[in-house]
């Protein structure tokens, strides 16, 4: 299962080849390096060298959270040619991507979680923070996730 993520974006490369989908294909291509790189880095920590789904998730969430920074620059700048662009490939990405929770939901997630492990006070802040990461992986901004166990532990 650790590798669904990573053969379904393999398969959606050889598709977008044959459809002659550049934009899809460059952004599939970024994903896929991305995937290598981490497990490059890997290598030499002695952890298990293959990226598991929560990991590869992550490298989503940032992709994804790297190109909006980067599509609000542009429209800042006056370049919606390239925002829309850096849209594209959000959208792109997104797919390979659990359905982000709606904002309740993930207040509600993160109480449960808070609940669950039975942090009290900010000194428990980090455990439950690792505790929302490891449940609900790629599910939800873990920045305001962030906000809302500091709010609940404050």
């Amino acid at each position: 299962m650790s590798d669904s993520i990573r053969d379904l974006i393999n398969a959606e490369v050889k598709t977008a080849m044959k459809a002659k989908d550049k934009r899809r294909l460059s952004t599939l291509r970024l994903i896929s390096a991305a995937f290598k790189d981490r497990d490059i880095q890997n290598r030499g920590t002695g952890k298990d060298e293959s990226l598991d789904e929560a990991g590869m998730l992550a490298i989503l969430g940032k992709m994804v959270k790297q190109r909006r920074e980067s599509a609000q620059t542009y429209k800042d700048g006056g370049r919606p040619e390239l925002a829309e662009g850096e849209l594209e490939e959000i959208a792109i990405i997104e797919e390979f991507m659990p359905k982000q929770m709606s904002e309740e939901d993930a207040r509600a997630a993160v109480t449960e979680v808070v609940k669950e492990i039975g942090a009290e006070g900010l000194k428990d802040m980090g455990k439950a923070m690792a505790a929302v990461k490891e449940k609900y992986a790629g599910q939800m901004d873990m920045s305001k996730a962030s906000g809302v166990v500091k709010e609940l532990l404050g």
